[in-house]
């Protein structure tokens, strides 16, 4: 057998009961680019995700996120203790950085023009024992991200 050589992730999948409202979002949080957008799906995507509408791509640099809607959506959190994909991690080049994102979510949150499915505020930035710095904050859907500084000899 093979063996298999160091996957990537290519893209994050997030669907979403309102894909104008999250599509605005990441556009401006990540300060991200609408890259394509599919309305046709195979036959493969229609039975894994019934009832999907449009799909679209937005991305910087290589970072790519699907955003997608379904009819019939129920708009509800996921079970908080159930299992699910906890949160993502996103390495960002400086501890700077992480000040730059938590304001510019607070700023998205309190122009009033994105519909948020928690009201839950960014946390604050933690310094763990090893020097890593760190961030959580939820996106409009409610989906966590953290966003992480790693000193040199964490790379």
């Amino acid at each position: 057998m093979s063996e298999i050589k160091s996957p990537r992730i290519h893209h994050l999948g997030v669907q979403t009961a309102d894909l104008d409202n999250s599509l605005n979002w990441y556009l401006e949080f990540f300060d991200a680019e609408l890259r394509w957008s599919l309305d046709r799906f195979s036959s493969l995507t229609l039975s894994r995700l019934p009832g999907i509408r449009r799909l679209v791509e937005v991305g910087t640099g290589d970072l790519r996120f699907h955003l997608f809607d379904r009819d019939g959506h129920n708009g509800e959190l996921p079970d908080p203790h159930g299992f699910q994909f906890q949160h993502a991690c996103l390495q960002v080049a400086s501890p700077d950085d992480l000040e730059v994102i938590r304001r510019r979510w607070t700023d998205l949150y309190e122009s009033g023009r994105f519909s948020f499915a928690r009201p839950d505020q960014p946390t604050a930035i933690v310094v763990d024992g090893d020097g890593v710095q760190s961030l959580y904050l939820f996106d409009v859907n409610g989906l966590e991200f953290e966003f992480a500084y790693l000193p040199d000899d964490h790379q």
